[in-house]
């Protein structure tokens, strides 16, 4: 598909989150980070309404069994949820200050 990125293999949420940590290159250390620790209760209720990221993604009707099923949510129906639930505009923007306050502690 012209101008697409090459999206033969999808990314995991894991995956994302090493590559947004620059984790990549410490392959072999500890950097596995789940879900519940970086949209942890104090983390929503600060940006969102939600105690938890659970009833933040059921607010929204997503599916969300396992991590990587957050890769198969359509960007853009992510982002308005993301925009209309939470104090950031996007998901990008959601995840890289759950980022930045986790490696703020966590470092």
């Amino acid at each position: 598909m012209i101008g697409l990125k090459n999206r033969n293999k999808p990314i995991s949420f894991d995956e994302l989150l090493k590559e947004l940590q620059g984790a990549k290159s410490n392959e072999g250390v500890q950097n596995h980070v789940n879900i519940e620790m970086l949209f942890h209760e104090t983390f929503m209720s600060r940006y969102s309404s939600f105690k938890c990221f659970n009833e933040f993604l059921r607010k929204g009707n997503f599916d969300v069994k396992i991590l990587e099923d957050i890769d198969n949510i359509p960007d853009e129906l992510f982002d308005r949820h993301v925009d209309r639930e939470t104090d950031f505009g996007s998901w990008k923007s959601m995840l890289d200050r759950a980022n930045e306050e986790f490696l703020s502690v966590e470092g």
